[in-house]
């Protein structure tokens, strides 16, 4: 493909575009502002489609068409530098479909309607800015500047607790970002001294391939591994937004408390922002430390899996046993990189996307039907049913509900499955026991998501049920591209997986070298 494409640049900068034009409505227009966010998103969207058609599945790395580089900050040879692969495109397109559902989701806003459109159109920005940036301070200024629609999106239109929640969730991505910083501080001054880079930079490709293996740093008296030390570093900031125990405690809270949108975002993208840091950066630029502490990563994987589910098997609010079923569902992403195989690595970049369409599918479920009760209990406090009957009082929604619980569930047929299957294949012979106890993780899943629908949904309609209605046409039109991408993407995820093998290739291949 010859020439050279913007896409990217519009695509990134088409939600700014979105928050100037609705900064500029007054704000009692309020359905005026709604409409232009809707707009705004489902134009990206498409831009979003139209680069996934353009974009080149056999050609290796970064696409030269799509790129986009202009110095910046020459003095420190920091670029605008925006590239795509077939790792960051599933990303991007997962991004720009759930934030575009999640504008219809938001019709019901009333609270200062016009500063909670702008917000979420700044952090849709600031989410593909992670996933297109080549330039580490620039990859840095991206995910610090998500952390601010963020906090206010939580902290203005959450729930009781909301101001903890916001303040958690801040600090804890936070203390990872300072780590990760003085990682990327670190490489740019070791840079300089690589014959193979030879000057001092933030490119993340001239930094990728093992170029910092033989480095020792003396720190208190000792001279330890460059590579390992700062791997764990960024392991520890990009763990904390994935997030891997014991860095997980901010997201229950951050769940509970954000408006359904929110909470759409934060377990469909924002997780992946974690994963996707491993695979961009962690992995490519330390791949000797990455396989040295595969075990520990393979280990902590693990304890997501089932700790995570047993803490959601333990939940009374639907919101919070779905936030910990993510913790869950995040572990077999994290088994799969720790796997280093062809089969484990797919499975886990396939995971990342089916998990966005799955998990969104059930928090926005949980969004309908608290609009009607006004509570998320599946038993109250003093022991009573929160819900009952809600099959016969709602079918249609509970249709809905029963495909994102067995597509959450990894039922065969639906996409949860052929994700989780591929992490299994790739898992087995290098960590058989991991996998065998990783099957009780996906047993304890089926429990706690059955035990769920029998509680909220068979047996008697209690009195207060009786009074919610089903699932209008605008619920219905949102959930609906969801409901097509885990059933057509369980039965045949070949879109997904043409597109990325090439690039999880090349990084298995060099990962291979150090192992």
């Amino acid at each position: 493909m010859n020439g050279h494409s913007n896409l990217l640049n519009l695509i990134l900068w088409m939600p700014m575009l979105g928050v100037l034009a609705i900064l500029l409505i007054p704000k009692t227009k309020e359905n005026w502002i709604r409409y232009t966010a809707l707009f705004n998103t489902i134009i990206t969207f498409a831009l979003t489609i139209v680069l996934y058609m353009k974009f080149d599945p056999t050609v290796p790395g970064m696409q030269q068409y799509f790129n986009v580089f202009h110095p910046w900050i020459s003095q420190f040879n920091i670029n605008y530098s925006l590239g795509v692969d077939g790792i960051s495109l599933p990303m991007i397109v997962l991004t720009s479909l759930l934030f575009s559902l999640c504008i219809l989701c938001s019709w019901t806003i009333s609270k200062s309607v016009k500063g909670y459109f702008a917000l979420f159109l700044f952090l849709q920005s600031s989410v593909f800015g992670v996933f297109m940036s080549l330039d580490f301070f620039l990859f840095y200024v991206y995910w610090e500047v998500m952390l601010i629609p963020m906090f206010f999106l939580i902290g203005i239109w959450g729930g009781e607790n909301r101001e903890y929640a916001a303040v958690k969730f801040f600090l804890y991505t936070f203390f990872g970002s300072v780590l990760m910083l003085v990682g990327m501080v670190a490489l740019y001054f070791v840079s300089a001294d690589n014959p193979d880079i030879g000057t001092n930079t933030f490119d993340i490709l001239a930094m990728s391939g093992g170029k910092f293996t033989d480095l020792s740093l003396r720190l208190f008296g000792m001279d330890i591994s460059f590579s390992k030390f700062f791997f764990v570093m960024m392991f520890i900031g990009f763990a904390i937004k994935v997030p891997v125990f014991p860095f997980h405690t901010w997201l229950p809270h951050a769940h509970v408390q954000a408006p359904t949108a929110i909470s759409v975002i934060l377990a469909g993208v924002l997780l992946k922002m974690g994963t996707y840091g491993f695979l961009r950066i962690a992995f490519p630029i330390f791949p000797q430390a990455s396989v040295h502490f595969a075990d520990c990563i393979a280990w902590l994987g693990l304890i997501n899996v089932v700790y995570g589910a047993l803490c959601a098997m333990a939940q009374t609010d639907v919101k919070k046993l779905i936030a910990y079923s993510s913790v869950s569902h995040m572990g077999f992403v994290m088994l799969g990189l720790a796997a280093m195989t062809v089969q484990g690595m797919n499975g886990a970049v396939l995971q990342m996307f089916n998990h966005g369409t799955s998990t969104a599918m059930m928090f926005l479920l949980v969004g309908i039907l608290y609009e009607r009760s006004h509570h998320r209990w599946i038993v109250r406090p003093d022991g009573t049913k929160g819900f009952g009957g809600l099959y016969t009082q709602l079918p249609k929604y509970s249709i809905v509900f029963i495909i994102a619980m067995f597509a959450s569930m990894g039922l065969p047929g639906l996409s949860g499955f052929i994700s989780e299957a591929l992490i299994f294949l790739g898992i087995y012979e290098k960590y058989t026991t991991i996998t065998v106890l990783a099957l009780f993780g996906l047993l304890i899943g089926a429990a706690y998501l059955l035990w769920m629908f029998k509680r909220m949904f068979f047996g008697e309609v209690i009195e207060e049920c009786k009074s919610y209605t089903d699932m209008n046409a605008r619920e219905i039109f949102y959930m609906s591209p969801l409901i097509v991408a885990v059933v057509v993407f369980g039965i045949y995820p070949t879109p997904i997986l043409d597109v990325m093998k090439v690039s999880v290739g090349n990084l298995v291949s060099l990962l291979a070298k150090f192992n």
